[in-house]
């Protein structure tokens, strides 16, 4: 079976973040500084080395959210990040407690609620500019 997981990117938030995100979702994290690969040896600023060079949180078989900080040395800057999370009925109060806890300092654009194709529905952007889009399926109909 092929995952595709979220890699999100942030300029100095990273390590917070994700400890943010393991109190919610729960899970292992796994993190790795710049400091661990080398440092300012890799062209990291000596202020940046104790920044996340990469991060794993392995929520369950389904589920792993990675993530790292963006040095200023390297070219661009991070873009705005969305994460979509959708899944059954049978999983309703999971997807219920996550979104409780991510809105925690978040701005909540849509309140999750019964949408009008039956679904659960709900968006946010966190308190580490990250949106979330959570979807959860209605009920099957017999």
């Amino acid at each position: 079976m092929i995952n595709l997981n979220p890699y999100i990117n942030w300029r100095g938030q990273a390590r917070e973040a994700m400890e943010f995100y393991q109190s919610v979702l729960g899970g292992e994290l796994n993190v790795m500084t710049f400091a661990d690969m080398g440092g300012t040896a890799m062209g990291v600023a000596e202020e940046e080395v104790d920044w996340v060079m990469h991060a794993a949180l392995s929520v369950s078989d389904s589920v792993l959210l990675m993530g790292a900080d963006h040095p200023q040395h390297v070219p661009g800057e991070p873009q705005q990040q969305q994460v979509s999370i959708s899944g059954p009925a049978e999983d309703e109060a999971t997807l219920r407690a996550w979104w409780d806890g991510l809105s925690e300092g978040a701005t909540v654009h849509q309140p999750l609620e019964k949408a009008p194709w039956g679904d659960s529905f709900g968006m946010l952007e966190d308190r580490y500019g990250v949106s979330w889009l959570v979807n959860i399926a209605g009920a099957p109909q017999d």
